[in-house]
């Protein structure tokens, strides 16, 4: 079945999320340590962005490292960290040709300062681009993004910048590190995992899940195609009936 030519361009999300899962189940099977993993799964996140950019979504997050993550073993972080330095250096110019705007998310501030160089330089180089938004949160969780809003507007409060009658939805959501990005519209996640692992717990309060056993280095074009469909052929009520 040929996925992407069944997909409706005019009921496409606006913004997908995607935890990236299964990096160190698919080097085991191939008797690889688990950094083997994460090299492979940058051609899944390539594959990801053209595929979204083909289609004509405005929005994609990806999950690449979480607050927890920091507790694996140093060595495997260590990795990671030289990993993504060289992925970002790699891939801005093909980001900057393809129109991808490049943003992040998280505690950018408690990445190896080499990271946050490359990170910087990518985002500047690729700030006025328009085609597509790819978002990558590193070292977050929600739970933290939710807390850090929360002592932002407690601190406007106590300083008598804000009536704390004035607390609204609305309000809240500027304190979050995506104000100004829609919230998913679809939330995927790879690997077989059935959990949200706290990945933008506030935001995808009405975002459709949706699980594929598909290890993250096997991620293709096919499967995220797969993934835009389905979604389509929900019915989205937002609590309503």
């Amino acid at each position: 079945m040929d996925f992407k030519e069944n997909i409706n361009k005019n009921k496409l999300p606006k913004h997908i999320a995607i935890i990236m899962d299964g990096n160190g189940r698919w080097a085991k099977q191939r008797g690889k340590e688990r950094i083997f993993g994460h090299e492979n799964g940058i051609k899944a996140v390539r594959e990801t962005v053209e595929a979204a950019g083909e289609l004509g979504i405005p929005n994609l997050t990806f999950y690449a490292f979480s607050t927890e993550n920091w507790c694996r073993p140093k060595m495997e972080v260590d990795t990671l960290m030289s990993l993504l330095v060289q992925a970002i250096k790699n891939e801005t110019p093909e980001l900057l040709e393809k129109g991808v705007k490049l943003a992040a998310i998280g505690d950018i501030d408690s990445l190896p300062q080499d990271c946050i160089k490359e990170l910087n330089e990518a985002i500047e180089t690729t700030k006025n681009n328009t085609r597509l938004k790819v978002t990558v949160a590193l070292s977050y969780s929600s739970q933290w993004e939710i807390l850090n809003a929360v002592k932002n507007i407690a601190s406007q409060v106590k300083e008598n910048k804000l009536n704390p009658e004035d607390i609204n939805k609305q309000l809240f959501q500027k304190h979050l590190q995506t104000n100004g990005t829609p919230d998913p519209d679809l939330l995927i996640r790879t690997s077989g995992e059935l959990r949200i692992s706290n990945f933008l717990l506030w935001q995808i309060a009405y975002s459709e899940l949706y699980f594929t056993p598909v290890l993250w280095p096997d991620f293709r074009k096919k499967h995220f195609y797969q993934a835009v469909l389905d979604y389509q052929r929900r019915e989205r009520r937002f609590g309503k009936t």
